[in-house]
Formats: C-alpha cells, sequence, structure tokens
C-alpha cells in the first residue's frame, strides 16, 4: 500500500532541505505515533521500517517512544513469577 501526502510546495521543499529523505522520515513519523498510540506493536514498527528487534527498539527509545507497561501489567507479570517459581 502506498500513501500520499499533499503539501504545499515550498513547506515540501523546506522539508527536504531540511531533513533529506521526507518520505522516510514521514514513514518514521507514522510509525512512531502508530507505536505511542497503541495501534502498532514494536515488531509492526521494526517491520515497516526494515529494522531488526534492537535497532527498533533504539529507534523507539531516541523518540522517547517508551514501552506501553502499566502497574496492571507489572502486577499480572508479579502473580505470573509467583506462580512459575512456586513461591
Amino acid at each position: 500500500m502506498s500513501v500520499t501526502i499533499e503539501l504545499p510546495e515550498e513547506i515540501e521543499q523546506q522539508l527536504q532541505t531540511e531533513w533529506k529523505n521526507l518520505s522516510r522520515r514521514a514513514l518514521e513519523a507514522l510509525a512512531v505515533e502508530g507505536y505511542r498510540s497503541g495501534a502498532l506493536s514494536s515488531g509492526q514498527v521494526g517491520q515497516m521500517l526494515n529494522l531488526d528487534f534492537w535497532e527498533t527498539e533504539t529507534f523507539l527509545k531516541e523518540r522517547e517512544a517508551y514501552l506501553h507497561y502499566s502497574a496492571k501489567d507489572l502486577e499480572q507479570d508479579r502473580l505470573t513469577h509467583e506462580r512459575i517459581l512456586g513461591k
């Protein structure tokens, strides 16, 4: 699938000058926002950007898009840990 974004020519030129690869930057922005909103997993971000696991983790961390991990998730992990270890 391809997505087309219409921009005023002067804005396109400014962004192209600033970023060199406007298409890649737009794809990265879409991936980060998708991850932040919960619409995409980190695996999907990596797939979109052709990154391996560690490159994806670095990419998201550099953009301050951190793992979605709540207190509820922590409690569930704690209970699973106790169940597995029998404590």
